[in-house]
């Protein structure tokens, strides 16, 4: 794609709208950023650098005449592929990608794509270990944190891009065959599994099983599918897909040392397909140290575990975190509600959780959901919350941090509420 002089367009002003604004703007294209919100929530170092290149930027948008004399426009994942805006300039004829796509046009080195709902960064994590433990070198980045359009062009020395994908970002995903466009094609496209997630953004749960599976729609026969041998949905969508498929569960590993777990069995999947050997793989797993916010042990105060577990915005992580742990639980949960079902989690909660404590936007479901279940009480914020449990919890607990919802409510995202979580952790003080 060649970007001299084209006017592209970006909806969404965040992390992933400056990494694709320096992006077109190093590529010879007039760059606009189009930003919901207000003017100071773009860092000032990038408004200088804006400033600087003659960046147009339109806050408190987006607006059909600022997006009317675009080449391209791209979509940040926080921007729904159909909204008005976005509508409107696929009337007007006006090419539209996401983020994904728009890097992958200017990407030379093989993709390994992995999403899910539940997993994935601590798979992109594995196998970006694996890939460096065996001499490769990799870039990992997605919706784990670097945005790819960052990193796209600075992939000179790396072997490989590991790239953690979300729903929205696959929306956008164009059909085979689309005039002067290279469709999003990783050599290995993984879906981890498809559980309820984000139906406050997909109309219903097949509209956002139809965004997850088109990973592999410009996948071909030289090319990779690895899928969950354990949901029935990716079962039944295997035979009709060009790529190889690779199956994974969690046993057996056959590894001596590791525990059967289905992270560690797709990246010893996706390691077998590269070529990589079974005793560089056990070496990582042996070595894992998990991923920060999921499941993290941040302190032991006089006997009591707290952990943060803030990337887990699904009732299926919050599951998961609770078959790992024993009982008793002091369970942190709440946010903004994504419209999932949380009553799935209600049987793990009666058998570990002796405690929950509820907060943010979510808290009046939450309380409606389980308060049946386990003795609850509610708290406006985490920090409240936080001295709550510390007030309450006896030698032998743990105290989790696992939300079942997003952050949005009151942080910038889950890393930042993570970090508050084990801030707060850090400052309680042990008993005399």
């Amino acid at each position: 794609m060649d970007l001299k002089n084209k006017t592209v367009t970006i909806l969404g002003g965040q992390r992933t709208g400056m990494a694709l604004a320096r992006l077109a703007a190093h590529l010879g294209g007039k760059a606009k950023i189009s930003e919901k919100g207000g003017e100071n929530t773009l860092p000032e170092d990038f408004r200088q650098w804006a400033k600087q290149r003659k960046v147009a930027c339109e806050f408190r948008g987006h607006t059909r005449a600022f997006i009317e004399e675009s080449d391209v426009v791209v979509l940040s994942p926080g921007v729904p592929h159909d909204s008005g805006a976005v509508s409107w300039a696929r009337k007007k004829n006006i090419l539209v990608l996401g983020e994904i796509e728009f890097a992958f046009q200017f990407c030379e080195k093989p993709v390994i794509a992995v999403t899910g709902s539940n997993g994935k960064t601590t798979v992109v994590t594995l196998i970006h270990q694996v890939l460096e433990a065996s001499g490769g070198r990799s870039c990992l980045c997605g919706n784990i944190g670097a945005p790819f359009s960052g990193q796209v062009l600075d992939l000179g020395d790396k072997d490989f891009v590991v790239l953690e994908i979300s729903s929205f970002q696959m929306e956008t995903v164009v059909e085979p065959g689309t005039p002067g466009i290279r469709g999003f094609k990783p050599h290995v496209a993984v879906i981890l599994n498809v559980n309820q997630n984000h139906l406050d953004r997909h109309k219903d749960f097949q509209e956002y099983f139809d965004a997850k599976k088109r990973i592999f729609l410009n996948q071909d026969a030289r090319d990779y599918a690895v899928v969950n041998a354990q949901d029935q949905g990716l079962k039944d969508l295997a035979p009709r897909l060009k790529a190889q498929v690779r199956f994974f569960n969690a046993a057996p590993l056959s590894l001596p040392g590791i525990t059967p777990n289905p992270n560690f069995a797709v990246a010893r999947e996706v390691a077998d397909i590269l070529g990589i050997k079974d005793d560089v793989c056990a070496k990582v797993f042996r070595d894992f140290k998990g991923v920060e916010h999921r499941l993290e042990l941040v302190r032991q105060i006089d006997g009591v575990n707290f952990i943060n577990d803030s990337k887990a915005t699904t009732a299926q992580a919050a599951i998961w975190a609770l078959e790992r742990l024993n009982a008793p639980v002091i369970m942190i949960c709440g946010g903004r509600d994504k419209n999932i079902d949380f009553s799935v989690v209600a049987p793990f909660v009666r058998q570990k959780v002796k405690k929950m404590i509820a907060i943010g936007e979510a808290r009046a479901k939450l309380k409606k959901t389980f308060e049946s279940v386990v003795a609850l009480e509610e708290y406006a914020t985490l920090p409240d919350a936080v001295s709550r449990a510390r007030e309450i919890a006896q030698k032998g607990d743990s105290v989790l941090l696992s939300p079942m919802c997003t952050s949005f409510d009151m942080f910038a995202n889950y890393e930042e509420r993570g970090r508050c979580f084990k801030e707060l952790v850090h400052n309680l003080p042990a008993h005399a």
